[in-house]
């Protein structure tokens, strides 16, 4: 099974770009019509809405566990600078826990693997899955549990 949630990524991220520069051209007419204190606030929206998604960490992934190992995929969808592309790649039979964070109300979520290593047991740094709908997020807990169970 292969999970992508290609298409969601691409609409939040137009979102996101389209309603900063919608705020930004307001910041600026703002300021260029001497109406510094809507500017001021107008400010303080931006900066709120940068925090959110600062916060909810909304990433582009790509969960496949075919071939008896387990593979995803995953970068930041909103980020200033280069990317960074991060992928994590180990057997199904080396899962031990999987550890599932939800917050704000279910609509933010985060995933943390921990496997047996050589050396013994290792942690993968956690994974945002908010770029994924319900029912993705359901399917990977699931097909995680059942490997550990088995």
């Amino acid at each position: 099974m292969t999970i992508k949630n290609t298409e969601k990524v691409s609409k939040i991220k137009k979102i996101f770009y389209l309603v900063s520069i919608g705020i930004a051209l307001g910041i600026l007419a703002l300021f260029l019509l001497d109406h510094v204190l809507y500017a001021l606030a107008a400010l303080g929206v931006f900066s709120l809405w940068y925090l959110y998604f600062h916060v909810a960490d909304y990433q582009y992934i790509e969960f496949s566990d075919e071939d008896d190992k387990i593979v995803l995929n995953y970068y930041k969808v909103i980020s200033f600078g280069g990317k960074a592309y991060n992928s994590i790649e180990f057997p199904k039979n080396r899962l031990r826990k999987v550890h599932f964070e939800n917050s704000f109300f279910g609509k933010l979520s985060d995933l943390t693997l921990i496997i047996k290593t050589q050396r013994g047991i290792a942690e993968y740094p956690t994974v945002s899955l908010a770029g994924l709908n319900l029912e993705d997020r359901k399917r990977i807990e699931n097909v995680l549990n059942s490997i550990i169970q088995s």
